[in-house]
């Protein structure tokens, strides 16, 4: 972000006219530091009226000041307060006293004390710029990070060229979810201090990544400068690389984050999806070093373990391969506390909840919407980023990936609003989950005006999109029960709502659940919903890409047959299978491996 140093220059004006001399005085120095020669900045600097000093004007002494910061710096932390509340009987409306006390009270982890005396320090001296941030500070380190934002703001206001303030500020905001405030901030940050916030420039890079890779990459490469090894900007790299289908940059970056940090789990685990291992690979040995240290975290022997199993995969060491799969999956069950009745339960309720039609929401009500949804569901590895990668490369449609934005909605009101006695579900509701989506999308960085959802789970909610969205377009993607199931058993998932996906067991009877539903929905909804077979997508491409876009309603577009050409970012583990042309057989993939997976063939043996 370039700062016009002219509205700098207003800024100081204006706050020097307010009496704050001290924020005037750091705005023109900041000024004179990127441009020597700003006459204007000079005039104004000299033209400053020279006050009596804050520690002159409360008749404290420097020696003063000096002996409670030496005893603060030396760690004498109780020494100062008593120091500090000595000179306070003396001194009782000195600002800087009160400011230090509270510093010395944050250091011992009494935070609400400290808080008390930076507000005591701004009552009496409002324009106190950095016993405001030092609340801020205070506050998120107690947690009450929205009762934090306003003191940074304020002292921001005092000192608009306070790096650090809006560096925390965008700490605050990344935290709260508002991502596009969290960056302006950010911005703020590093144009105040260009070249110093190694963090901030990775925060920006992370905050990029999902809507403006190029972006991300850049600010990645600036963390990198400030701090060569920042193992983690460079797993960002590998991460947006591997998005983007930039296979060999992403190998790069996760060797260089795994360079710099060996035991980095987490790049190990990505590189392992995508890496071809040899004979006695480094990496490997590495990751088996790794498994067997005893401190090693619960999530960390979990990722370790995936990673491991994709890497004798990769070696064709079937044994070696189920050895580490079957222990990652047992411990990530474990870890999620999966309870297949739970999921019984809600598929039983939202059933309940369509016992007969809803409403739909009248065309009046809807047709001011200016974007067009289209839902892409069925279960996860089932071929549905491959069926987005072929809408999305069509010149009016925009491929959103995987949104979490309906299931967070839906979430809410079948745990909160919904009244398990009455079932159905009004109109007023439907308008609800309507708007609070619809204002979701208007998030995303694109003009276009129809938007693919990716989220493969939304299959649950079918009925609630076609009733809130009768415009809205569902593609229910399709492919083999066991190569499905097989895949997802085989695939670590971020997403802590995906439990069952961790027994053999386990799978088969979601696979059932999921089965039942869609046939719900089928027979509740017919002709709205078009499946796609995903084995006939890969025998029958053109055929039935031609349907499917008919389906909706998008004319012909060539480019949906070369979709691996699309460079769009693919933030699944598809990611590199969607670069690639149609090929057939992965279907068929399961078979090699039948001897291992004879509880998920019998449990879905009447699929």
């Amino acid at each position: 972000m370039k700062i016009d140093h002219k509205q700098l220059l207003a800024q100081a004006e204006r706050i020097s006219n307010n009496g704050n001399l001290e924020g005037a005085k750091n705005l023109y120095l900041s000024i004179l530091k990127d441009n020597p020669q700003d006459l204007q900045a000079i005039k104004g600097l000299e033209g400053l009226k020279e006050g009596k000093s804050l520690n002159n004007q409360l008749e404290l002494s420097q020696e003063q000041v000096n002996s409670v910061m030496a005893l603060y710096a030396n760690g004498q932390i109780q020494d100062a307060i008593d120091n500090i509340q000595s000179l306070n009987k003396d001194f009782p409306n000195v600002p800087f006293l009160f400011n230090i006390l509270g510093v010395c009270y944050k250091s011992l982890g009494q935070l609400a004390a400290a808080a008390k005396m930076f507000e005591t320090a701004v009552d009496i001296k409002p324009d106190y710029a950095e016993a405001y941030y030092n609340l801020g500070v205070t506050l998120v380190s107690n947690g009450e990070l929205k009762a934090a934002v306003k003191p940074y703001k304020t002292a921001i206001a005092l000192i608009p060229n306070y790096p650090d303030a809006h560096n925390n500020l965008g700490n605050i905001f990344k935290k709260l979810g508002k991502f596009k405030a969290a960056i302006e901030s950010y911005q703020w940050a590093v144009a105040y201090k260009p070249g110093k916030f190694a963090g901030t420039e990775f925060n920006l890079g992370t905050l990029f990544s999902d809507i403006d890779q190029k972006t991300a990459i850049k600010h990645f490469g600036k963390a990198i400068a400030i701090k060569p090894n920042f193992s983690q900007a460079y797993y960002g790299l590998g991460l947006v690389f591997k998005d983007l289908g930039f296979r060999g940059e992403a190998i790069e970056s996760y060797n260089k984050a795994i360079n710099i940090r060996p035991d980095y789990i987490d790049a190990h685990k990505d590189l392992s999806n995508i890496k071809k291992f040899k004979k006695n690979d480094p990496q490997l040995l590495q990751m088996q070093k790794l498994l067997v240290n005893s401190d090693l975290g619960k999530l960390d022997r979990i990722n370790l373990n995936f990673a491991l199993a994709n890497a004798n995969e990769s070696l064709k060491n079937q044994n070696e391969q189920f050895k580490f799969l079957n222990e990652g999956n047992r411990l990530r069950k474990i870890d999620l506390n999966y309870s297949f009745d739970k999921d019984q339960q809600l598929f039983s309720r939202i059933k309940k909840e369509f016992k007969s039609l809803p409403p739909v929401i009248k065309k009046s009500s809807y047709w001011t919407s200016s974007v067009s949804p289209i839902f892409i569901v069925g279960l996860p590895r089932s071929g549905t980023s491959l069926v987005e990668q072929i809408i999305a490369s069509h010149n009016e449609v925009f491929g959103a990936g995987e949104l979490n934005f309906l299931n967070q909605i839906m979430s809410k009101l079948l745990n909160e609003q919904f009244d398990e006695n009455k079932g159905g579900v009004s109109e007023k509701v439907l308008l609800s989950i309507r708007q609070k989506y619809s204002d979701s999308l208007s998030s995303l960085n694109t003009s276009k005006k129809i938007i693919t959802d990716k989220l493969p789970l939304n299959f649950r909610y079918i009925g609630f999109i076609l009733s809130a969205f009768p415009e809205a377009k569902i593609v229910h993607v399709k492919r083999d029960a066991i190569a499905t199931c097989w895949s997802i058993y085989k695939h670590y998932f971020s997403s802590t709502g995906t439990g069952w996906a961790y027994n053999q067991e386990d799978i088969a009877k979601y696979y059932g659940l999921y089965s039942e539903l869609m046939d719900f929905w089928h027979e509740l909804y017919p002709n709205q919903i078009y499946d796609v077979g995903y084995e006939d997508l890969t025998t029958s491409q053109e055929e039935e890409t031609r349907m499917l876009l008919e389906y909706c309603e998008l004319e012909w577009d060539e480019s949906c047959l070369n979709f691996h050409t699309n460079e769009r970012a693919v933030q699944t583990a598809s990611s590199m299978q969607v670069r690639k042309k149609m090929y057939q057989g992965s279907s068929e993939v399961w078979k090699e491996h039948q001897d291992y997976l004879k509880i998920l063939i019998k449990g879905l043996s009447s699929f």
